[in-house]
């Protein structure tokens, strides 16, 4: 049985720099990085701890980490991650 992401949605994509977007669930918190990596984009979860240190790999999209992506384009973003 796959676990069903508890991020919500609609998601953002906040530009960081010329390779990577900070990935912003409806609160506006941040649940992961889209990385630039050769011709593709690949989804990073980012996580935290209660004491607020970050959980590479964690969070409430971990089942996704490494989920690729053509292009930046938050409609594709969010239904990709937020698939059940």
């Amino acid at each position: 049985m796959t676990a069903r992401s508890t991020a919500t949605g609609p998601l953002s994509l906040r530009p960081v720099n010329d390779g990577v977007f900070a990935v912003l669930n409806a609160q506006g918190l941040h649940v992961g990085n889209l990385k630039r990596i050769g011709a593709v984009w690949k989804f990073k979860a980012v996580g935290s701890t209660a004491q607020g240190e970050t959980v590479p790999g964690g969070g409430p999209l971990t089942e996704r980490h490494n989920t690729v992506f053509e292009r930046p384009d938050e409609a594709e973003v969010s239904a990709g991650l937020l698939a059940g």
